[in-house]
């Protein structure tokens, strides 16, 4: 479930348009994670170069967000949500905002200067949030393959340690890069192994024949 969509400028800060989703469940809360937002597009305008993509969680839900020219696409979702789904909502809120505002972006000052849109965030969310649309990820956008690689920071990393994003997903990837290589040293090695179990197995039929040729016959 997409449960709030937040669009702020990168550079300050700034929301220029959002969307809540009411939802008993979160109720109040609301509030807490909308402060989160905020304080991740603050953080995002002291980064000299924040990660293009990134996933944080914050207790059973997860941030997802996208910046493309200055703009900061957020969107706030069930940790059971399709990521692939996410980044491609996102991007659909990009090429419409960019379109109609996109000329305008550097010139407010007001927070929620383009708070009417709304009417199309709301639009998209419920197109992006019918079973069709989940069942139908193999129409989505091809480009978006990859996404799964995207690292999930953790929101308490973020913002209360006070490391920058780009530090936070420069270690991720590192981590991942030593992840991969264990996996294929990992699999060398029991492939290795593998071989050396069929040449004994192999070493020892040959000795048994021999056995059976010059001893028993």
């Amino acid at each position: 479930m997409v449960l709030m969509t937040m669009v702020a400028r990168v550079a300050d800060g700034l929301p220029l348009a959002a969307s809540m989703q009411e939802d008993e469940q979160i109720g109040r809360s609301i509030m807490e994670y909308q402060n989160q937002a905020k304080l991740l597009f603050r953080k995002m305008s002291t980064d000299p170069q924040p990660p293009a993509r990134c996933s944080i969680e914050t207790g059973q839900f997860v941030f997802h967000y996208y910046i493309e020219r200055g703009v900061c696409y957020l969107v706030l979702c069930d940790q059971s949500f399709s990521k692939r789904l996410a980044f491609s909502y996102l991007e659909d809120l990009q090429t419409e905002f960019s379109a109609n505002y996109g000329s305008k972006v550097e010139t407010v000052s007001r927070p929620y200067s383009f708070i009417e849109f709304d009417t199309y965030i709301q639009k998209a969310r419920k197109s992006y949030m019918d079973s069709r649309a989940r069942k139908n990820l193999s129409s989505i956008n091809h480009e978006l393959h990859d996404v799964q690689r995207i690292m999930v920071q953790n929101i308490d990393d973020v913002l209360q340690r006070g490391e920058a994003l780009s530090v936070l997903d420069s270690r991720a990837s590192n981590l991942s890069s030593l992840s991969q290589k264990y996996k294929k040293d990992a699999k060398y090695l029991n492939l290795k192994s593998s071989y050396a179990k069929i040449a004994a197995i192999i070493i020892v039929i040959v000795i048994f024949l021999l056995f059976i040729r010059y001893w028993i016959i």
